[in-house]
């Protein structure tokens, strides 16, 4: 693990190489951003956009979605994959929203990941980027960084998520996330990391290891 200095210095420079990190999902409404998380599962943000598109100019709303089929749905959605999951999800989720809250997403933790097809990752990014409440959402950008570079050691996400946790203050997780995520998009890739296009490499537990 890193020290208390290194942990700053990473930070800061994550902040430096990726100034305008942020989610690059298109919504309109917490419920719209839940179904985009929803859909982005194995699946790009920019296919998700282009899916969200059309999909949200017909049915943007759980009171729209709730009564239909994934027939209904899978014009919409087939091109995100795994759409007979997503699309049942989508539904059930949309029908306890009715059910449940009035259709208001909930901005409590517990209660989203008690909606059908809502895991822990896609309730932290309701949390963090529609409601701004201190989440830290481990997809797979996080949780290879975040090991990559030494800022955990953990063996799957949920142990990632605890060591960022541990690592950082509360008010620092959701600029940490959305810089974990930009990175490993865009810098830190899963088969060839672009070390040298990359300010953290005297701090970085990879490249030091490849040196």
């Amino acid at each position: 693990m890193v020290t208390k200095e290194e942990k700053e210095t990473i930070f800061n420079g994550l902040k430096t190489m990726h100034p305008n990190a942020g989610c690059e999902l298109n919504f309109s409404s917490t419920y719209e951003l839940l179904v985009a998380v929803i859909l982005s599962a194995q699946c790009t943000d920019k296919r998700v956009n282009e899916v969200t598109k059309k999909l949200f100019k017909k049915y943007n709303t759980p009171e729209q979605i709730a009564p239909l089929t994934v027939e209904d749905l899978k014009p919409y959605i087939f091109s995100c994959g795994f759409y007979n999951n997503k699309g049942n999800n989508i539904i059930a989720m949309s029908k306890a929203l009715v059910e449940k809250y009035h259709g208001e997403v909930p901005d409590d933790f517990d209660k989203l990941v008690a909606l059908p097809g809502v895991g822990r990752k896609t309730a932290s990014v309701v949390l963090c980027v529609g409601f701004d409440k201190p989440a830290m959402p481990v997809d797979t950008h996080v949780n290879r960084v975040s090991r990559r570079i030494g800022l955990s050691d953990g063996k799957d996400v949920n142990e990632v998520e605890e060591d960022l946790k541990k690592l950082f203050d509360p008010k620092d997780w959701n600029a940490l996330h959305h810089t974990l995520i930009f990175h490993g998009r865009y810098i830190c890739h899963s088969r060839k990391p672009d070390c040298e296009a990359c300010t953290l490499q005297e701090t970085c537990r990879f490249y030091k290891e490849q040196k």
